[in-house]
Protein backbone atom coordinates (compact mmCIF):
# COMPACT_ATOMS: atom_id res chain seq x y z
CA UNK A 1 0.00 0.00 0.00
CA UNK A 2 1.17 3.83 -1.16
CA UNK A 3 1.83 6.71 1.70
CA UNK A 4 -0.97 8.93 1.64
CA UNK A 5 -0.78 12.38 0.13
CA UNK A 6 0.45 15.17 2.56
CA UNK A 7 -2.11 17.08 4.09
CA UNK A 8 -3.60 20.84 3.37
CA UNK A 9 -1.39 23.19 5.22
CA UNK A 10 -3.39 24.24 8.16
CA UNK A 11 -5.80 21.96 8.27
CA UNK A 12 -6.61 20.18 11.43
CA UNK A 13 -5.77 16.22 10.92
CA UNK A 14 -5.87 12.99 12.33
CA UNK A 15 -4.48 9.70 11.31
CA UNK A 16 -7.13 7.26 10.46
CA UNK A 17 -7.07 3.87 8.82
CA UNK A 18 -9.53 3.06 6.17
CA UNK A 19 -11.00 -0.04 8.26
CA UNK A 20 -11.58 2.62 11.05
CA UNK A 21 -13.14 4.70 8.83
CA UNK A 22 -15.43 2.45 7.48
CA UNK A 23 -16.37 1.13 11.45
CA UNK A 24 -17.17 5.17 12.10
CA UNK A 25 -19.60 5.35 9.22
CA UNK A 26 -21.37 2.38 9.76
CA UNK A 27 -21.69 3.42 13.37
CA UNK A 28 -22.86 6.78 13.03
CA UNK A 29 -25.36 5.44 10.23
CA UNK A 30 -26.70 2.70 12.38
CA UNK A 31 -26.94 5.49 15.40
CA UNK A 32 -28.55 7.96 13.01
CA UNK A 33 -31.43 5.72 11.06
CA UNK A 34 -32.90 2.45 12.95
CA UNK A 35 -34.02 1.40 9.72
CA UNK A 36 -30.27 0.90 9.22
CA UNK A 37 -28.72 -3.31 9.87
CA UNK A 38 -25.71 -5.03 9.00
CA UNK A 39 -25.87 -8.88 7.79
CA UNK A 40 -23.30 -11.05 6.75
CA UNK A 41 -21.19 -13.74 7.91
CA UNK A 42 -19.20 -13.12 11.01
CA UNK A 43 -19.95 -9.72 10.79
CA UNK A 44 -21.62 -9.64 14.83
CA UNK A 45 -20.40 -11.72 17.44
CA UNK A 46 -17.12 -12.11 15.53
CA UNK A 47 -16.64 -8.44 15.04
CA UNK A 48 -16.54 -8.60 11.23
CA UNK A 49 -13.98 -11.20 8.95
CA UNK A 50 -12.47 -7.98 8.15
CA UNK A 51 -13.39 -6.60 11.72
CA UNK A 52 -15.56 -3.11 9.64
CA UNK A 53 -17.75 -5.70 10.42
CA UNK A 54 -16.95 -9.11 9.15
CA UNK A 55 -14.70 -12.45 9.51
CA UNK A 56 -12.30 -14.73 8.57
CA UNK A 57 -11.72 -16.46 5.27
CA UNK A 58 -14.16 -19.23 5.55
CA UNK A 59 -13.49 -22.56 5.89
CA UNK A 60 -12.13 -24.07 2.54
CA UNK A 61 -12.24 -20.93 0.83
CA UNK A 62 -8.11 -21.80 -0.23
CA UNK A 63 -7.51 -18.20 0.81
CA UNK A 64 -3.94 -17.22 2.29
CA UNK A 65 -3.32 -14.50 4.78
CA UNK A 66 -2.15 -11.51 3.09
CA UNK A 67 0.48 -8.95 4.88
CA UNK A 68 -2.41 -7.01 5.88
CA UNK A 69 -4.99 -10.19 6.88
CA UNK A 70 -2.90 -12.15 9.64
CA UNK A 71 -5.19 -13.51 12.73
CA UNK A 72 -6.98 -12.02 13.93
CA UNK A 73 -8.46 -10.76 10.90
CA UNK A 74 -9.11 -6.72 10.09
CA UNK A 75 -12.17 -5.90 11.84
CA UNK A 76 -14.69 -3.31 10.14
CA UNK A 77 -17.69 -3.93 12.05
CA UNK A 78 -15.72 -3.91 15.44
CA UNK A 79 -17.85 -3.38 18.21
CA UNK A 80 -21.49 -2.68 16.56
CA UNK A 81 -22.98 -5.96 17.67
CA UNK A 82 -22.62 -5.80 21.40
CA UNK A 83 -23.58 -1.99 21.05
CA UNK A 84 -26.51 -2.96 18.37
CA UNK A 85 -27.98 -5.95 19.32
CA UNK A 86 -28.84 -8.84 17.45
CA UNK A 87 -31.86 -7.52 15.68
CA UNK A 88 -29.21 -4.70 14.08
CA UNK A 89 -25.97 -6.65 13.50
CA UNK A 90 -26.77 -9.88 12.58
CA UNK A 91 -24.82 -13.16 11.45
CA UNK A 92 -25.64 -15.19 8.48
CA UNK A 93 -24.94 -18.57 7.34
CA UNK A 94 -22.44 -19.46 4.63
CA UNK A 95 -24.96 -18.87 1.79
CA UNK A 96 -24.36 -15.41 -0.35
CA UNK A 97 -27.81 -16.31 -2.43
CA UNK A 98 -30.11 -16.24 0.97
CA UNK A 99 -29.00 -13.58 2.83
CA UNK A 100 -28.58 -11.39 -0.26
CA UNK A 101 -32.11 -12.14 -0.95
CA UNK A 102 -33.30 -11.35 2.87
CA UNK A 103 -31.76 -7.85 2.58
CA UNK A 104 -33.03 -7.00 -0.87
CA UNK A 105 -36.61 -7.91 0.71
CA UNK A 106 -36.15 -6.08 3.61
CA UNK A 107 -34.67 -2.93 1.71
CA UNK A 108 -37.78 -3.28 -0.68
CA UNK A 109 -39.99 -3.83 2.62
CA UNK A 110 -38.20 -0.36 3.90
CA UNK A 111 -35.45 -1.06 5.86
CA UNK A 112 -31.84 0.20 5.14
CA UNK A 113 -29.38 -3.39 4.75
CA UNK A 114 -25.62 -2.80 4.72
CA UNK A 115 -25.44 -6.41 3.20
CA UNK A 116 -21.82 -7.48 3.15
CA UNK A 117 -19.75 -10.13 1.32
CA UNK A 118 -16.62 -11.29 2.81
CA UNK A 119 -15.01 -11.10 -0.28
CA UNK A 120 -16.79 -9.91 -3.84
CA UNK A 121 -15.52 -12.72 -5.57
CA UNK A 122 -18.77 -14.28 -3.61
CA UNK A 123 -20.77 -12.36 -4.33
CA UNK A 124 -21.04 -14.12 -7.78
CA UNK A 125 -23.47 -16.66 -5.63
CA UNK A 126 -25.74 -13.88 -5.11
CA UNK A 127 -26.03 -11.97 -8.41
CA UNK A 128 -29.00 -12.68 -9.25
CA UNK A 129 -30.21 -11.07 -5.97
CA UNK A 130 -28.05 -8.20 -6.90
CA UNK A 131 -28.37 -7.86 -10.68
CA UNK A 132 -32.63 -8.93 -11.12
CA UNK A 133 -33.83 -8.07 -7.94
CA UNK A 134 -32.56 -5.22 -6.85
CA UNK A 135 -31.07 -2.83 -9.30
CA UNK A 136 -34.35 -3.64 -11.73
CA UNK A 137 -36.90 -3.47 -8.70
CA UNK A 138 -37.46 0.38 -9.16
CA UNK A 139 -37.18 0.92 -12.68
CA UNK A 140 -39.97 -2.71 -13.52
CA UNK A 141 -42.26 -0.68 -10.69
CA UNK A 142 -42.67 2.40 -12.59
CA UNK A 143 -40.53 3.74 -9.40
CA UNK A 144 -43.14 2.98 -7.07
CA UNK A 145 -40.38 0.12 -5.30
CA UNK A 146 -37.44 1.66 -4.08
CA UNK A 147 -34.50 -0.55 -2.27
CA UNK A 148 -32.02 1.64 -0.38
CA UNK A 149 -29.24 -1.37 0.12
CA UNK A 150 -25.71 -1.03 0.36
CA UNK A 151 -23.79 -3.83 -0.83
CA UNK A 152 -20.16 -3.75 0.26
CA UNK A 153 -16.63 -5.95 0.54
CA UNK A 154 -13.51 -6.14 -0.30
CA UNK A 155 -12.88 -6.06 -4.09
CA UNK A 156 -9.85 -6.92 -6.18
CA UNK A 157 -6.47 -8.65 -5.94
CA UNK A 158 -5.23 -9.61 -2.50
CA UNK A 159 -2.54 -11.06 -1.71
CA UNK A 160 -1.77 -14.59 -2.47
CA UNK A 161 -5.30 -15.92 -2.81
CA UNK A 162 -5.36 -16.77 -6.60
CA UNK A 163 -7.30 -16.77 -9.24
CA UNK A 164 -10.88 -17.26 -7.74
CA UNK A 165 -10.75 -14.85 -5.27
CA UNK A 166 -8.69 -11.67 -7.30
CA UNK A 167 -10.76 -10.54 -9.99
CA UNK A 168 -12.07 -6.88 -9.33
CA UNK A 169 -16.12 -6.31 -10.24
CA UNK A 170 -15.85 -2.64 -10.77
CA UNK A 171 -16.33 -3.47 -14.81
CA UNK A 172 -19.09 -5.98 -13.95
CA UNK A 173 -21.14 -4.34 -11.51
CA UNK A 174 -20.33 -0.93 -14.00
CA UNK A 175 -22.37 -2.40 -16.68
CA UNK A 176 -25.69 -2.95 -14.79
CA UNK A 177 -28.05 0.44 -14.84
CA UNK A 178 -30.30 0.24 -11.74
CA UNK A 179 -27.19 -0.14 -9.37
CA UNK A 180 -24.69 2.79 -8.53
CA UNK A 181 -20.96 1.68 -7.86
CA UNK A 182 -18.28 3.40 -5.70
CA UNK A 183 -14.89 2.25 -5.50
CA UNK A 184 -12.72 4.10 -2.15
CA UNK A 185 -9.24 4.77 -1.97
CA UNK A 186 -8.73 6.60 0.71
CA UNK A 187 -10.35 6.67 4.42
CA UNK A 188 -12.34 9.58 3.57
CA UNK A 189 -13.02 8.40 0.60
CA UNK A 190 -14.28 5.47 2.25
CA UNK A 191 -16.68 7.34 5.06
CA UNK A 192 -17.99 9.52 3.01
CA UNK A 193 -18.92 7.09 0.41
CA UNK A 194 -20.29 4.90 2.96
CA UNK A 195 -22.37 7.32 4.46
CA UNK A 196 -23.56 8.46 1.30
CA UNK A 197 -24.33 4.93 -0.34
CA UNK A 198 -26.29 3.97 2.64
CA UNK A 199 -28.59 7.25 2.79
CA UNK A 200 -29.05 6.96 -1.17
CA UNK A 201 -32.78 5.40 -2.02
CA UNK A 202 -30.48 3.22 -4.50
CA UNK A 203 -28.97 0.22 -3.91
CA UNK A 204 -25.41 0.70 -4.25
CA UNK A 205 -22.39 -1.47 -4.32
CA UNK A 206 -19.30 -0.70 -2.70
CA UNK A 207 -16.27 -1.79 -3.95
CA UNK A 208 -13.79 -1.83 -0.93
CA UNK A 209 -9.78 -3.60 -1.18
CA UNK A 210 -8.28 -5.39 1.93
CA UNK A 211 -5.25 -4.38 0.99
CA UNK A 212 -6.10 -1.13 1.84
CA UNK A 213 -7.83 -1.61 5.38
CA UNK A 214 -5.11 -1.39 7.44
CA UNK A 215 -3.33 2.06 5.94
CA UNK A 216 -3.56 4.91 7.26
CA UNK A 217 -4.59 8.19 5.64
CA UNK A 218 -4.52 11.58 6.82
CA UNK A 219 -8.33 12.81 7.59
CA UNK A 220 -9.62 16.05 8.21
CA UNK A 221 -11.26 17.48 10.64
CA UNK A 222 -14.25 18.05 8.38
CA UNK A 223 -14.39 14.55 7.27
CA UNK A 224 -14.66 13.29 10.99
CA UNK A 225 -18.15 14.85 11.10
CA UNK A 226 -20.93 12.92 11.39
CA UNK A 227 -22.68 15.10 8.54
CA UNK A 228 -19.68 14.33 6.50
CA UNK A 229 -20.08 12.16 3.13
CA UNK A 230 -18.54 12.26 -0.21
CA UNK A 231 -21.17 12.76 -3.16
CA UNK A 232 -21.79 9.92 -5.09
CA UNK A 233 -20.89 10.42 -8.97
CA UNK A 234 -18.08 13.24 -7.85
CA UNK A 235 -14.36 12.51 -8.77
CA UNK A 236 -11.63 14.04 -7.12
CA UNK A 237 -7.97 15.92 -8.23
CA UNK A 238 -5.80 14.28 -5.48
CA UNK A 239 -2.86 15.76 -7.32
CA UNK A 240 -2.63 18.97 -10.04
CA UNK A 241 -0.55 18.67 -12.84
CA UNK A 242 -0.55 19.99 -16.57
CA UNK A 243 0.97 17.35 -18.81
CA UNK A 244 -0.73 14.19 -18.65
CA UNK A 245 -3.89 13.26 -16.76
CA UNK A 246 -3.77 10.08 -14.89
CA UNK A 247 -7.21 8.22 -13.69
CA UNK A 248 -7.62 5.47 -11.93
CA UNK A 249 -9.71 3.89 -8.42
CA UNK A 250 -9.60 2.33 -5.32
CA UNK A 251 -5.74 1.08 -4.82
CA UNK A 252 -3.84 2.16 -7.98
CA UNK A 253 -4.66 5.60 -7.01
CA UNK A 254 -1.94 5.49 -4.50
CA UNK A 255 0.22 3.95 -7.03
CA UNK A 256 -0.88 6.77 -9.47
CA UNK A 257 0.27 9.67 -6.79
CA UNK A 258 3.57 7.45 -6.18
CA UNK A 259 4.42 7.35 -10.15
CA UNK A 260 3.25 11.15 -10.76
CA UNK A 261 5.86 11.94 -7.35
CA UNK A 262 8.82 9.98 -9.34
CA UNK A 263 7.82 11.32 -13.02
CA UNK A 264 7.71 15.41 -11.15
CA UNK A 265 11.77 14.80 -10.81
CA UNK A 266 11.89 14.33 -14.49
CA UNK A 267 9.86 17.33 -15.03
CA UNK A 268 6.71 15.62 -15.77
CA UNK A 269 3.94 16.69 -14.10
CA UNK A 270 0.90 14.55 -13.99
CA UNK A 271 -2.61 15.35 -13.06
CA UNK A 272 -4.33 12.77 -10.99
CA UNK A 273 -7.50 11.91 -10.75
CA UNK A 274 -9.60 9.65 -8.12
CA UNK A 275 -13.08 8.35 -9.72
CA UNK A 276 -13.85 7.42 -6.76
CA UNK A 277 -17.68 6.18 -8.14
CA UNK A 278 -17.70 3.91 -11.26
CA UNK A 279 -21.54 4.04 -11.36
CA UNK A 280 -22.46 7.02 -12.50
CA UNK A 281 -19.07 8.66 -13.70
CA UNK A 282 -17.83 11.77 -13.28
CA UNK A 283 -16.57 12.02 -17.08
CA UNK A 284 -16.83 15.69 -16.89
CA UNK A 285 -13.75 15.87 -14.40
CA UNK A 286 -11.87 13.80 -16.53
CA UNK A 287 -12.70 15.74 -19.94
CA UNK A 288 -11.76 19.24 -17.94
CA UNK A 289 -8.54 17.07 -16.87
CA UNK A 290 -7.88 16.27 -20.72
CA UNK A 291 -8.18 19.25 -22.07
CA UNK A 292 -6.12 20.77 -19.59
CA UNK A 293 -3.32 18.13 -20.07
CA UNK A 294 -3.92 17.21 -23.53
CA UNK A 295 -2.86 13.45 -22.37
CA UNK A 296 -4.53 10.58 -20.60
CA UNK A 297 -3.26 7.25 -19.19
CA UNK A 298 -6.48 4.94 -17.11
CA UNK A 299 -5.05 3.00 -14.35
CA UNK A 300 -7.49 -0.16 -12.92
CA UNK A 301 -6.22 -3.77 -11.33
CA UNK A 302 -9.13 -5.42 -13.41
CA UNK A 303 -8.38 -6.58 -16.50
CA UNK A 304 -8.46 -5.12 -19.72
CA UNK A 305 -11.33 -6.04 -22.43
CA UNK A 306 -14.44 -4.07 -21.15
CA UNK A 307 -12.76 -2.78 -18.36
CA UNK A 308 -13.24 0.77 -16.68
CA UNK A 309 -10.25 2.16 -18.91
CA UNK A 310 -11.79 0.66 -21.99
CA UNK A 311 -15.18 3.04 -20.86
CA UNK A 312 -13.22 6.10 -20.08
CA UNK A 313 -11.20 5.92 -23.57
CA UNK A 314 -14.31 5.58 -25.29
CA UNK A 315 -16.45 8.49 -23.62
CA UNK A 316 -13.34 10.87 -24.45
CA UNK A 317 -13.22 9.64 -28.32
CA UNK A 318 -16.85 10.33 -28.25
CA UNK A 319 -16.85 14.08 -26.24
CA UNK A 320 -15.66 17.33 -26.43
CA UNK A 321 -12.18 16.50 -25.10
CA UNK A 322 -10.75 14.14 -27.82
CA UNK A 323 -9.96 17.25 -29.81
CA UNK A 324 -7.56 18.22 -27.27
CA UNK A 325 -5.84 15.13 -27.35
CA UNK A 326 -1.79 15.30 -28.70
CA UNK A 327 -1.29 11.21 -28.15
CA UNK A 328 -3.82 8.25 -28.08
CA UNK A 329 -4.91 7.16 -24.62
CA UNK A 330 -3.23 4.36 -23.07
CA UNK A 331 -4.69 1.82 -20.40
CA UNK A 332 -2.39 -0.21 -17.72
CA UNK A 333 -4.78 -2.66 -16.54
CA UNK A 334 -4.06 -6.35 -14.76
CA UNK A 335 -2.79 -8.54 -17.11
CA UNK A 336 -5.35 -10.30 -19.20
CA UNK A 337 -5.26 -13.95 -17.13
CA UNK A 338 -6.49 -15.68 -14.37
CA UNK A 339 -4.80 -14.73 -10.86
CA UNK A 340 -1.59 -16.84 -10.46
CA UNK A 341 -1.09 -17.68 -7.02
CA UNK A 342 2.83 -17.60 -6.89
CA UNK A 343 4.03 -14.41 -5.86
CA UNK A 344 6.26 -13.07 -8.83
CA UNK A 345 3.82 -14.16 -11.11
CA UNK A 346 0.93 -12.12 -9.19
CA UNK A 347 3.03 -9.18 -9.11
CA UNK A 348 3.45 -8.87 -12.49
CA UNK A 349 -0.51 -9.79 -13.05
CA UNK A 350 -0.79 -6.03 -11.11
CA UNK A 351 -0.31 -2.85 -12.43
CA UNK A 352 3.11 -1.29 -10.54
CA UNK A 353 4.31 1.92 -10.01
CA UNK A 354 6.66 1.21 -13.02
CA UNK A 355 4.05 -0.20 -15.74
CA UNK A 356 2.48 3.84 -15.50
CA UNK A 357 5.65 5.37 -15.73
CA UNK A 358 6.50 3.46 -18.72
CA UNK A 359 2.57 4.55 -20.11
CA UNK A 360 3.01 8.32 -19.53
CA UNK A 361 6.23 8.25 -21.24
CA UNK A 362 5.15 6.41 -24.06
CA UNK A 363 2.13 9.01 -24.58
CA UNK A 364 4.33 11.59 -23.98
CA UNK A 365 6.60 9.92 -26.49
CA UNK A 366 9.76 10.63 -23.95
Amino acid sequence: PRAPPPPCPGAAVSQVTVRDALNQALDEELERDERVFLLGEEVAQYDGAYKVGGGRARAGSGARAGPDCLCPAPQISRGLWKKYGDKRVIDTPISEMGFAGIAVGAAMAGLRPVCEFMTFNFSMQAIDQVINSAAKTCYMSAGSIAVPIVFRGPNGASAGVAAQHSQCFAAWYGHCPGLKVVSPWSSEDAKGLLKASIRDDNPVVMLENELLYGVPFEVSEQAQSKDFIVPIGKAKIERQGTHVTLVSHSRPVGHCLEAAAVLAKEGVECEVVNLRTIRPMDIETVEASVVKTNHLVTVEGGWPQFGVGAEICARIMEGPAFNYLDAPAVRVTGADVPMPYAKILEDNCIPQVKDIIFAVKKTLNI
